[in-house]
């Protein structure tokens, strides 16, 4: 099963090597991974995803909890989260097939940011489910180039879980 972990981590000199090399040394690999400043000065926050079992998923985070960097450990996969990834597409787009994926790219609201004699350049930012949809939608069109972020992560504060509301029943009903 794939797992999201958010790694609020202090922002030092080496940290992401131990963290991933945490990984690596145990032979797992980092499906996705991100890293930027945090909410306080001074810290950083990794998500990453990565396959694992529930069973040697909660000894890596144990693990990492030791690590000297490291301030908290969170697992988002089973938690209400909110998670944004974004995208560049470059995608072949001759004349005649221009107007079919400028119709394309305002379904998945994504934004064309250049425009070339043959290509246009997209960016596209939501749930990783939306980047695969749009890039299969575009492959007919001829993917020249992809680079995307890796997905990054935040557990809701509203407790809301979304994922659940996609799979509820059409009346809108949750239970108690």
């Amino acid at each position: 099963m794939k797992h999201t972990l958010s790694v609020l981590v202090e922002d030092e000199s080496g940290a992401l090597s131990r963290i991933s090399g945490l990984f690596a040394r145990r032979g797992f690999n980092i499906d996705s991974l991100a890293v930027g400043p945090a909410e306080n000065k001074g810290q950083s926050r990794i998500t990453m995803v990565v396959e694992a079992d529930d069973e040697t998923l909660q000894q890596m985070t144990k693990q990492l909890d030791k690590l000297v960097n490291v301030i908290n450990v969170l697992d988002l996969t089973r938690r209400p989260a909110v998670e944004r990834e974004l995208m560049l597409l470059k995608v072949s787009a001759p004349a005649p097939k221009r107007k079919d994926i400028f119709d394309l790219v305002q379904v998945f609201r994504a934004k064309v940011v250049d425009v070339a004699d043959e290509a246009l350049t997209l960016e596209v930012v939501g749930d990783p489910g939306k980047l695969v949809a749009l890039t299969k939608v575009l492959e007919p069109y001829g993917i020249l180039e992809i680079a995307r972020t890796g997905k990054i992560s935040l557990q809701r504060a509203s407790g809301v879980n979304t994922e659940f509301l996609k799979t509820s029943s059409s009346e809108g009903r949750i239970p108690a």
